[in-house]
């Protein structure tokens, strides 16, 4: 037991740590590619060949991201075979169907307009040269779709039944897995990669007005970067706020552990800013925190737009309080009576087997019977104690935090940049304003990564909602092989991080050193 607890764990760590740098390229692919295109969109209308190279410039940064991306991509997709065959199986014809779809069209209509993009100046009309430019946009946004559909879907399986025959989880409606928590996830997704890459934009940017160079190209750099910041900043805030309802219906206890709230209430408030306490348990008497600054109807109106909305906690959900799918306040199965109903579907699982093997027919139907009418816990049926459901509530609820005060300082940051870009010359003048931008690159991508902890760590322990907790989704291989391979991504991964920073930034000294931008020729 201890070897494969390790296993687990290692596994975790090891998905954790993939995740966790493939999105460090996606979110600026999805944004970058954007900017690249409305770009080239103006240097078609104004034909100014200021436009063509400040077009090429960020085409070339954006190459370097998207091909790192790819290659954490990958690997990510392979884990799914060697760490978590055990899912793959279970659960393969469902969420294998969206990722074909992404490798079959989305990843090669992308990879083949990206080629054209690249390589295309001067051999295609400039017409369908802004077309494949477009279209990689297109492609990666679809790309992004897909795989997020998938994700949205171990939030919240739908459009599947459970084939004991198999013992496998089959396909029945593929058009279900477009859930309202599928449609928020993509979107949120997408328009935070628009706000990153609008960071990054301005910040890159700012060096060049830190070093007085090229400053007519930060200056129209800026003004699109900004603007497509703002738009998607904005357009994360509102997808944000729908995903937190789709959360409050499908994983109540993901919310309260955003929350670190253990006893719901109606009108219950928001924890602006808090320590929530350790020695905190859901059966004990501790203070859930040791500070904090509540807003009032806070989170009432965030989970179901309602500021006298009761919104249940760790210790009401485990005793039976819930929220059904319409957002309803209901008395439900508690947790500890889930675990007793899971191991009975267990039963009856095996039950149908033995009688499937003996072609007991009479039998195997009982058993099929009683399989269904359990299957709903069929996940708790693994757990040994109610505390095995928790989340772990201390990295959710400052993981959240972190997101949402980022993600208002960000609001205010594209507003003071749009500001101060189309003041005449106030954003050259002023370094602490640089500086606030060049700073603010890094932290973008802590609020993006933030953002993820919270929708991965906030649905632990499940690798799929209510159905399949990661201690049996695991493969059977040995713990060594799993912290080798750790060790040995980590190495690579960092390599290629590093090797991605170096190449951006010697692309950025090389342009901030170049002073003879056309920008007088026209």
């Amino acid at each position: 037991m201890d070897d494969l607890m390790t296993v687990v764990d290692w596994s975790r760590w090891q998905f954790a740590l993939t995740a966790i740098y493939h999105w460090l390229f996606v979110p600026l692919t999805l944004g970058l590619s954007l900017i690249v295109a409305i770009m080239e969109s103006l240097y078609l209308k104004t034909k100014s060949e200021k436009w063509l190279a400040a077009t090429k410039f960020w085409m070339t940064l954006f190459g370097i991201n998207f091909a790192i991306g790819v290659a954490t991509g990958i690997i990510l997709e392979f884990e799914f075979g060697t760490n978590w065959s055990n899912y793959s199986w279970f659960v393969g014809d469902i969420f294998g169907a969206p990722l074909a779809i992404e490798g079959i069209v989305a990843f090669f209509m992308e990879s083949t307009f990206v080629a054209v993009m690249f390589f295309g100046w001067g051999k295609v009309s400039p017409r369908f040269h802004l077309a494949a430019t477009w279209l990689t946009w297109l492609g990666a946004s679809i790309s992004a779709l897909w795989i997020l559909v998938a994700n949205a879907w171990m939030q919240y399986p739908t459009g599947m039944e459970f084939d004991p025959a198999q013992m496998r989880n089959v396909m029945d409606n593929f058009w279900e897995l477009f859930s309202g928590v599928a449609v928020n996830k993509y979107l949120h997704a997408v328009f935070s990669g628009w706000a990153l890459a609008g960071v990054f934009v301005v910040g890159v940017s700012a060096w060049f007005f830190y070093k007085n160079r090229n400053v007519p190209f930060a200056v129209r750099s800026t003004k699109v970067g900004a603007w497509v910041g703002l738009a998607g900043l904005l357009l994360t805030m509102y997808t944000g706020d729908g995903s937190a309802v789709e959360v409050t219906k499908h994983q109540p206890m993901k919310l309260a552990a955003m929350e670190g709230l253990y006893n719901g209430s109606t009108g219950q408030g928001l924890v602006g800013i808090g320590i929530v306490n350790p020695a905190k348990k859901w059966d004990n008497n501790e203070k859930e925190y040791l500070f904090d600054i509540e807003i009032p109807y806070g989170l009432s109106i965030l989970a179901k737009h309602d500021p006298n909305a009761f919104v249940p906690g760790i210790a009401d959900i485990i005793n039976g309080i819930d929220v059904n799918e319409n957002g309803d306040t209901i008395n439900t199965v508690g947790y500890a009576e889930r675990i007793k109903l899971g191991k009975l579907s267990h039963e009856a699982l095996r039950a149908y087997d033995l009688a499937r093997t003996s072609h007991d027919t009479a039998a195997m139907e009982a058993a099929e019977k009683e399989l269904r009418k359990y299957y709903p816990y069929f996940g708790y049926g693994y757990f040994d104690s109610v505390d095995e459901a928790i989340p772990p509530v201390g990295v959710t609820f400052y993981s959240f935090r972190v997101m949402v005060i980022l993600g208002s300082y960000f609001l205010l940051f594209f507003m003071v940049a749009l500001f101060a870009v189309y003041k005449k010359d106030w954003l050259q003048r002023q370094k602490w304003m640089q500086w606030a931008a060049m700073v603010s690159v890094p932290l973008i991508w802590i609020c993006s990564e933030a953002g993820w902890v919270v929708a991965e760590v906030g649905r632990q322990p499940w690798t799929v909602q209510d159905l399949l907790p990661t201690k049996a989704a695991i493969s059977e291989i040995s713990s060594a092989s799993v912290i080798t391979t750790f060790w040995l991504f980590a190495i690579i991964f960092t390599v290629l991080l590093v090797a991605e920073v170096s190449i951006m930034l010697r692309q950025i000294s090389k342009k901030s050193k170049n002073n003879l931008e056309i920008d007088n020729a026209h």
